[in-house]
């Protein structure tokens, strides 16, 4: 025990060598947990984020693809232009593609009217 500071002893040789063995096994299993916990984040969750951050990215840009107005808050990406190469490349595919939406539009909405002029008699 030091007199100059009573409240605090040293310990003793077997007392370190014991506090040592106490931080070593203490070393080994906080470890095995770490890598355990690793490991289940690694192969339980990191597919998932993976796989979000995409979806998000993707949503982002299919945002900035439907509506010329939001390319000044989605990001800093010309939504316009690309949308115009797009148009320009594939327009006759487009073109095709919009009259075949009107097309089912049409359909839908020729069975709603017919429905609700049955449904009024």
């Amino acid at each position: 025990m030091s007199k100059e500071f009573p409240l605090y002893p040293g310990l003793s040789e077997a007392g370190c060598e014991e506090a040592q063995t106490l931080v070593d096994a203490f070393k080994v299993e906080l470890t095995k947990a770490a890598e355990d916990a690793i490991r289940d984040l690694y192969c339980d969750v990191a597919v998932f984020i993976e796989s979000d951050s995409w979806g998000n990215f993707r949503n982002k840009l299919m945002d900035g693809f439907k509506n010329y107005n939001n390319r000044l808050i989605q990001s800093d990406y010309d939504f316009k232009e690309i949308r115009q190469a797009i148009y320009k490349e594939y327009r006759d595919d487009i073109i095709k593609d919009l009259n075949q939406d009107l097309l089912e539009e049409i359909e839908s909405l020729k069975k709603q009217l017919a429905f609700e002029r049955e449904w009024r008699r």
